[in-house]
C-alpha cells in the first residue's frame, strides 16, 4: 500500500511541475482580478504546506529555504511581497527535491504519531505523518485546480 500511495504522490507532483513548466515568469506574477495570488505563489505554497505537513508536524527538520514560509505560508500574498521572490526554476527544483525526499523518509512513517494533533484551518484533525501525507495531496490538487483558474482569468483579461 505504501508504494501505491508513493506513486499517487509521484502522479500528483507531476501534473504540478508539468504546469510549472509551461508557465513563464511573467505570468506567474499575474494577480487576476478576484484573486489573491497568483501562480507563483500557489507553487511555493505547495511547497511550503508540503514540507510543514509531512516534515514539519513530525519533527523532523523542514528544508524549504527560510523564506518560504514568509512569502507562501498561509495568509501571505504577493501584495505584501517587499523582497525579490523565488523564481519558477527555483520553485521547480524545490518541489522535485521534496518528493525525492518525502520518498526516503515516508516509508515506515505512516503511523508516526505527530509531535502535537494538528488542527488545519477546515477544522480536520490530525494525529500521524500518513494523515497529513495523505491529506497534502488534496490540498496540492486544489492549488492546482486555483493554478488553472488564475490562467484562464488572466488570459481573459
Amino acid at each position: 500500500m505504501e508504494n501505491m500511495i508513493l506513486k499517487h504522490m509521484d502522479v500528483v507532483r507531476g501534473i504540478t511541475i508539468s504546469i510549472l513548466e509551461k508557465t513563464t515568469e511573467e505570468a506567474a506574477e499575474i494577480t487576476p482580478k478576484g484573486f489573491n495570488n497568483n501562480i507563483r505563489w500557489n507553487l511555493g505554497h505547495i511547497a511550503f504546506i508540503q514540507e510543514k505537513l509531512v516534515f514539519g508536524l513530525a519533527g523532523e527538520p523542514m528544508q524549504t529555504p527560510e523564506s518560504y514560509e514568509s512569502f507562501f505560508g498561509a495568509g501571505t500574498k504577493p501584495a505584501d511581497w517587499t523582497e525579490a521572490v523565488p523564481s519558477l526554476e527555483e520553485i521547480a527544483n524545490v518541489l522535485k527535491d521534496q518528493a525525492h525526499r518525502i520518498k526516503e523518509f515516508m516509508p515506515q512513517q505512516f503511523d508516526k504519531q505527530l509531535i502535537t494533533p494538528f488542527t488545519n484551518k477546515a477544522g480536520i484533525n490530525f494525529t500521524t505523518v500518513g494523515e497529513t501525507f495523505l491529506f497534502s495531496f488534496y490540498h496540492e490538487a486544489m492549488h492546482v485546480e486555483t493554478i488553472k483558474q488564475i490562467g484562464k482569468a488572466a488570459a481573459a483579461q
